[in-house]
């Protein structure tokens, strides 16, 4: 029934899934939680002003922590961490394996013997090595070799903000970044790339704002090369189909001749392999020109759709700009995500090591908000992809069911988003929470994966590889469902449930335009993403080729065309989501109106010029098959 009740798109709102939305709310407050305790237990304070191996805060008075000597010291003028050997990178457990102590300068210059550094602790006051030396004592004390810096001390300088001493030559972590970058074997040929992306930043910064500019135009003109896009995509198709399944019968063919020659069990192998796969490509290419001749008429459908979505963003130039603001809300979201697990990196009490240092780990259950962090993670940046979605579709639902388009409102975009704000927060947070629900499986699964690496069998390879294929396919299609859900909450404001089972009725209905959009409209923003690649790399090339000033631009032109991918992916996908918003409500609006008095259709002219041109050609096809006497009255 709830298929066939009455659609009443912009009549009535109402609040949807409250019950999602404080659920939602709590489990934001536990985020903030997390956030409070770390910085109540002085994790913040331990993060940004440093700690050295013994549990003392640097820059600060500290509490005598049991059994560890050097702990509790007043070091309010020492505010520096200093490693003692900060090149010994332990890549497993991603630390410094080194004593640790506050100092009250870093050494700007290389000291190379015990000598240099005892007289940097007499000129500065900075003693580099261990609270128990003396600095008269560095150079006659035996063990001023366990308890002073390895030498040559190499030149450092603090961290903003982090007042930690690190070395100013990067080759010290030349270890490090081998393990990071592969492919890098020679350290000059990172400073080559290096120099490079430094020497050429001005014009990496003028293509990206060029393709920036071309994901713009293209949003705005791909009405206009929608059909020509479609036609190239076809051709495309039949020439590939049928050359690959000649190339296949023909190297049969050939092969056959010789094979009369060479009488070997090989020869005969590759024939009946070249038979297989020639028979394979064509019944392919037969399967795929049926497929082709059923949706040749709903082709006509997507270009209409892609020509209305044009219109679209002329009627609404704000949707451009969506993109931004969900980028730079995510932004924000992830660098307090990033800084909290900072914060809990180093949260908990302080524990004596194997080593007699001072480690900070959390004790029961606490040990576990990391897991909560990590799922907030996922959840809340779903829940702002969702919001995108949710404000997208209410604009073009707001456009699409007003029938006169001047009597829009002055901001369809801030509208939409004062009604998700209103009414919707609940439905978006159930939905992002059931693509949370599919995606940390597949996480679970791809992190499983990857520490078994080289140790599983075959079979268990391949079952984990076939789970997380499904998990990716059904977040996909979760994906899709969701934004159509929001689409149908939109219209007629039903929670998310009602919403989702009303959205896959009338998708299944429309299962054939369903595939044509999604195949065809999909290739034809696949290609204007390569456009406009291909246009700013090839500006690139042109323009760093007539630069000499240095060796290599390899690293800035990949920056470039990265950039440019990452820009049109972003911009197309609004684009993408408008066209299946405007899909769904011309889907229902077919379904329950017919343009007769009192059930006129809501839809713009070109989507009106399809659906007359499609009852013509139901009506030719109904005539031809009656008989031949009927009479036909003119209109």
């Amino acid at each position: 029934k709830s298929s066939k009740r009455e659609w009443k798109p912009l009549e009535e709102h109402s609040c949807t899934d409250v019950p999602w939305l404080l659920l939602f709310i709590l489990f934001c407050i536990g985020m903030g939680f997390i956030c409070g305790f770390s910085i109540a237990t002085g994790a913040a304070a331990r993060l940004l002003s440093g700690y050295d191996s013994y549990g003392n805060i640097c820059g600060q008075k500290n509490v005598k922590v049991e059994g560890i000597v050097n702990s509790g010291l007043d070091l309010t003028h020492k505010k520096y961490v200093f490693f003692l050997d900060p090149c010994n990178i332990d890549l497993v457990h991603q630390r410094i394996k080194s004593l640790a102590l506050c100092v009250s300068a870093c050494p700007r210059k290389e000291l190379k013997t015990l000598a240099d550094i005892q007289k940097f602790a007499e000129t500065n006051g900075s003693a580099l090595c261990s609270y128990e030396l003396q600095s008269s004592e560095y150079t006659t004390d035996p063990r001023a070799a366990k308890l002073c810096p390895k030498y040559p001390v190499p030149e450092s300088a603090p961290i903003p903000f982090f007042h930690r001493c690190a070395p100013v030559n990067i080759s010290c972590y030349a270890k490090f970044a081998e393990a990071l970058i592969t492919f890098v074997s020679d350290s000059s040929v990172l400073h080559r790339l290096i120099s490079g992306v430094m020497t050429s930043k001005e014009i990496i910064m003028g293509l990206c704002l060029l393709s920036l500019v071309l994901s713009m135009i293209l949003m705005v003109i791909i009405r206009y090369i929608s059909r020509v896009l479609v036609w190239i995509l076809t051709i495309l198709v039949i020439l590939g189909s049928l050359g690959g399944t000649g190339v296949l019968w023909w190297l049969y063919a050939k092969q056959r001749l010789s094979a009369s020659a060479l009488d070997t069990q090989i020869a005969k192998d590759n024939l009946q392999a070249l038979l297989i796969y020639a028979i394979a490509a064509t019944v392919f290419t037969v399967i795929l020109f049926l497929i082709m001749l059923i949706m040749r008429k709903r082709v006509a459908l997507t270009i209409a759709l892609f020509h209305v979505a044009g219109k679209v963003f002329i009627h609404l130039p704000l949707l451009v700009f969506q993109p931004f603001w969900t980028f730079f809300v995510l932004i924000l979201f992830w660098t307090y995500w990033i800084t909290v697990l900072l914060f809990l990196g180093t949260t908990g009490s302080p524990v004596p090591n194997e080593e007699g240092f001072v480690e900070f780990r959390m004790v029961g259950p606490l040990k576990y908000m990391w897991w909560y962090h990590v799922v907030g993670l996922i959840w809340i940046s779903e829940f702002i992809l969702a919001c995108q979605q949710m404000t997208v579709a209410g604009a073009v639902v707001t456009y699409y069911f007003t029938r006169e388009k001047r009597n829009l409102p002055f901001t369809p975009i801030l509208a939409s988003v004062n009604r998700l704000v209103c009414y919707h927060l609940g439905t978006v947070a159930k939905g992002s929470f059931i693509i949370t629900l599919v995606k940390i499986p597949r996480m679970i699964l791809m992190y499983i994966h990857t520490q078994l690496k080289g140790k599983e069998n075959a079979c268990a390879r391949c079952m984990l590889k076939a789970c997380i294929c499904c998990l990716w396919c059904l977040e996909k299609c979760l994906t899709y469902l969701n934004q159509n859900a929001y689409t149908a909450t939109a219209i007629n404001s039903t929670n998310f449930c009602t919403s989702a089972k009303d959205a896959f009725v009338i998708l299944v209905e429309n299962a054939l335009r369903v595939a044509a959009i999604n195949t065809v409209g999909d290739f034809m923003l696949f290609l204007g993403k390569v456009l406009i690649v291909c246009s700013t790399g090839l500006a690139g090339i042109m323009l760093l080729n007539y630069q000499r000033d240095y060796t290599t631009w390899v690293l800035p032109l990949i920056i470039v065309c990265l950039f440019a991918f990452l820009v049109a992916h972003c911009f197309l996908s609004i684009y993408e989501m408008v066209v299946d918003v405007l899909f769904l409500c011309f889907a229902i609006d077919t379904k329950y109106n017919d343009g007769s008095p009192g059930r006129e259709f809501y839809m713009d002219k070109v989507l009106m010029e399809f659906v007359e041109n499609s009852r013509k050609s139901m009506k030719e096809a109904g005539r031809a098959g009656g008989a031949e006497s009927r009479e036909l009255k003119p209109m």
